[in-house]
């Protein structure tokens, strides 16, 4: 036998072992989030809040409290993630919101939003109703424009 059929047999044989791995922890992994998601629909409650700001920052930039940071994994730290100033009640808090949640959200507007602890998971009404952004067109979709307007 040749040595570049065994060449790639062997690349092949490790291809095949690391799909198997890697399709094992992807169930592993599905299966915390599903539980992770029931926690937060266990805890989650309809609250009605006033939108001040929202942006998208790294973690110790938000101003969340110093247990939340300590909870956090390192790599998760340095990343950023969708932050909501609100007023909830009297108090002025700083939420964490779903990343699909972030682009509807009115800024200085009155929300019901669905809130577990800390995080915004969802926006059940808003006065005058939720205006959603239009979607971003892609790169394929503002090249065809380009072309079709010269």
């Amino acid at each position: 036998m040749p040595t570049f059929v065994k060449v790639l047999l062997i690349i092949t044989v490790i291809l095949v072992i690391a799909m198997v791995v890697l399709y094992f922890l992807g169930k592993k992994a599905q299966k915390k989030k599903d539980e992770q998601d029931a926690q937060i629909a266990a805890s989650a409650q309809t609250i009605p809040m006033l939108i001040i700001d929202k942006k998208k920052m790294k973690l110790k930039d938000a101003g969340l409290p110093a247990q939340i940071l300590a909870q956090t994994p390192k790599l998760l730290r340095r990343s950023k993630l969708p932050i909501v100033k609100a007023k909830v009640g009297p108090k002025i808090t700083t939420l964490i919101c779903d990343a699909s949640v972030f682009d509807s959200i009115p800024v200085k507007k009155e929300v019901k939003a669905v809130v577990s602890g800390l995080y915004i998971t969802a926006i059940k009404g808003v006065r005058g109703g939720i205006e959603t952004p239009p979607k971003k067109k892609g790169f394929m979709a503002r090249l065809r424009d380009k072309a079709n307007a010269k």
